[in-house]
């Protein structure tokens, strides 16, 4: 198994290239990042040459209320535009694009669709992820069920479920994430993970990761989203456990 080191949670102490050099040190595959914008692409592109790490996704900005991509309103579309051109800029994979709170579901497929059709020419994955009605009460992408269904009425290749085991978990539970991920996998772009119900280091909780990553059909670098409990270099046993 390959993971990713997901930024906006891990090595929050310092600045993001430099995070991503102790991704890199403490043996992750990949990185990912939730809101690098405010660091000049010129930074993150020389630390991820100089690690050979790959930018997996990065997320659209939040706003007040986790996103803005289903809010009325122009900020909405131009947080997407931004997001592409600085994914495009430092050459990561995709953009993960944000609802927000109270919006719209039809206008988050207007605002999906200008999202595909700008990603396509760049090569770049566009993700919508459900979040758990108990970290982010009222997003408006609240299931897997809407996503697919989003996903569906698009009919865009670009377009991909990220699939966070924990939300997942917090959603349906943890019996769920298993048989949920297989049922969808054909509409799924990336994989991220924590400990339930905590979200801390996947080392304990609900779901039993070392039984649980392998058993999916996934041969991408699995997301460690988690909050560490301290320094994140002491929340790492579990890299050394889950890798084979």
């Amino acid at each position: 198994m390959r993971f990713s080191a997901n930024l906006g949670f891990l090595w929050t102490d310092r600045p993001l290239p430099e995070a991503i050099r102790a991704a890199a040190h403490a043996g992750f595959d990949a990185v990912e990042c939730h809101w690098p914008y405010e660091t000049p692409p010129a930074d993150m592109r020389a630390a991820l040459a100089d690690t050979g790490l790959p930018m997996l996704s990065l997320n659209t900005r939040p706003g007040d209320s986790f996103g803005l991509a289903a809010l009325p309103g122009p900020a909405g579309r131009a947080a997407i535009d931004e997001g592409l051109d600085y994914a495009a800029a430092i050459g990561a994979g995709a953009v993960h694009v944000m609802a927000g709170t109270g919006g719209s579901l039809g206008i988050f497929a207007d605002n999906l669709h200008h999202a595909c059709t700008r990603a396509a020419p760049l090569g770049l994955t566009v993700l919508i992820e459900p979040l758990n009605p108990r970290d982010a009460p009222g997003y408006t992408l609240g299931t897997l069920d809407q996503a697919a269904a989003l996903i569906e009425a698009l009919n865009h290749p670009a377009l991909k479920i990220l699939f966070d085991c924990y939300h997942i978990a917090r959603i349906d539970g943890p019996a769920a994430v298993a048989p949920r991920f297989d049922a969808l996998r054909a509409q799924i772009g990336h994989v991220q993970f924590a400990a339930v119900p905590d979200r801390g280091a996947p080392d304990h909780g609900d779901l039993d990761y070392a039984a649980l990553l392998p058993s999916l059909d996934w041969t991408g670098p699995f997301g460690a989203e988690y909050r560490p409990a301290g320094p994140t270099d002491d929340s790492l046993a579990w890299l050394k456990t889950l890798r084979p």
